[in-house]
């Protein structure tokens, strides 16, 4: 779990030409990046006719990947053994350094962008296609340079032994998750998805004795309704926590490396306060489903329903419970300076480097550790920009995703304004130190949007709403209390 992360998902391009502009006219007002230029798209081909595979051979090993339908930007291959009493987790993750060299043109676009942003309707990728979709990718059938992981498990899931080379793969299948899930619980054979539950579980426990939590968060998805536009949640498949579970426990395996070392670069995120805690705990007894003191925090985020609108609300406060996550150059600080709170335990980001520009530099300083080889210069310099590079695109990313999807609700209601909704109050209005009151905020009880209301109510309660303003131009939901149903 991280920073808390609004996203709408479109399965398919969106049609309405309204809609586009409006979409469209966000990459101009926020200036994501340009397409990319003729001198970095050579280097890209450049890159890939250079390419020299690994010595080392995995293609022996049959991996799988699992992600959303159509990806193809495929960072990480798994292939999971039962060794013993306990597990054997071989992870690939994408060799982008094999493509990206250190001070050379992809890098220094790379360090430009810092991330892929995600919009509903396209993606603006960190590398050129030609590697992040293509060569790069850890495609079916196709041998791809690799940083291969080999971890293992004893019985209860705990971290073992860890090995990490550069090798040459090849993935046997690209699965997705919905048809993945369907097999599984049709109780057809197939030893892979059933290890990747078994330990996707068992790291899940672990996760929570350390007193960690993993939130399931639905994603918004648009889809068409009529005439017009609706926003539906999608609450998160098992297999996808599950599979989340692999890249958090390499994750936390590259942190061990890293601090054993005492040099890299980790994601941090401090505990929340005991006020902000107690303040928690109170808004869970508000919607009706308190936090039991014998329950860790895991367990009991573990055990909502986010089906139940109250509770999904409950979820999404404790989401915002954990702030200021940043990432850390590891300089010497006591290791509980360094700890990911909502992990509880030191991690790093690792297994995204077609995605994400830490990643690519994690997986370099892990690999010359692990086969005792000094950091060059030039990566050792990198590391200490990286803070504020990964700072920085964040925030642009965040920025217009957020815009985004405050444009899309609007969008998806702008035809039902004097409608009534119910809805559950997420936060008070207040009254500034200039006198002007602060709206409240609300999240609709059976629609996945947000929008700030005029009127009083506590934190949980249950109200009856009606639909003021729905401005798609601006960006902006707004609703009046009609009447308190709690």
């Amino acid at each position: 779990m991280g920073v808390t992360e609004r996203r709408i998902r479109s399965p398919r391009p969106v049609p309405a030409n309204s809609l586009a502009q409006l979409l469209l006219g966000l990459e101009a007002e926020f200036e994501v990046p340009a397409p990319f230029d003729e001198q970095t798209l050579e280097a890209a081909e450049q890159a890939v006719a250079q390419l020299q595979l690994p010595d080392q051979d995995a293609t022996g090993i049959p991996f799988f990947t699992i992600d959303p339908p159509g990806a193809t930007d495929l960072d990480q291959a798994m292939f999971l053994e039962r060794h013993g009493d306990g597990y054997t987790v071989h992870y690939a993750i994408a060799d982008v350094p094999a493509f990206v060299a250190l001070g050379g043109q992809l890098d220094a676009v790379a360090r430009q962008r810092g991330q892929t942003y995600y919009l509903p309707h396209r993606k603006i990728t960190l590398h050129p296609p030609l590697i992040s979709e293509d060569q790069g990718s850890l495609l079916p059938g196709k041998e791809r340079p690799a940083f291969h992981w080999k971890i293992s498990l004893d019985a209860d899931g705990a971290l073992g032994k860890v090995e990490l080379n550069r090798a040459r793969i090849r993935s046997r299948a690209q699965l997705d998750y919905a048809s993945a899930q369907a097999r599984l619980d049709s109780g057809e054979p197939d030893e892979q998805l059933e290890l990747l539950a078994e330990i996707g579980a068992a790291r899940l426990r672990q996760e929570q004795l350390r007193g960690g939590a993993s939130l399931n968060l639905p994603d918004q998805e648009i889809e068409e309704a009529g005439e017009g536009y609706k926003l539906v949640s999608r609450t998160p498949l098992p297999l996808e926590g599950h599979n989340a579970q692999i890249s958090l426990l390499t994750g936390i395996a590259a942190a061990r490396i890293m601090l054993k070392a005492g040099v890299g670069i980790l994601r941090t995120m401090p505990a929340p306060d005991d006020a902000d805690q107690r303040e928690f705990r109170t808004q869970t007894q508000l919607l009706g489903t308190p936090w039991d003191e014998s329950l860790s925090y895991g367990q009991y985020l573990h055990a909502l329903d986010v089906s139940d609108p109250k509770q999904l609300v409950i979820m999404h406060r404790a989401a915002a419970l954990f702030r200021g996550a940043d990432y850390q150059v590891i300089n010497g600080q006591p290791e509980e300076e360094l700890i990911q709170a909502a992990l509880a335990a030191p991690y790093a980001h690792t297994t995204a480097p077609l995605r994400r520009l830490v990643d690519r530099f994690v997986l370099l300083t892990c690999n010359l550790l692990s086969t005792g080889q000094p950091l060059p210069a030039q990566l050792s310099s990198a590391l200490e920009d990286l803070p504020g590079l990964m700072r920085s695109s964040s925030i642009a990313a965040n920025r217009v995703n957020n815009a985004a999807v405050d444009l899309l609700e609007a969008y998806v209601l702008k035809t039902r304004v004097g409608e009534e909704f119910q809805a559950i109050v997420l936060k008070s209005a207040e009254q500034k130190e200039d006198g002007k009151i602060r709206p409240g905020v609300l999240q609709l009880a059976d629609e996945p949007i947000t929008g700030s209301f005029t009127g009083s109510a506590q934190p949980g309660t249950l109200v009856r709403v009606k639909l003021v303003q729905a401005d798609p131009e601006v960006r902006k939901i707004s609703f009046e209390i009609v009447a308190s149903d709690s």
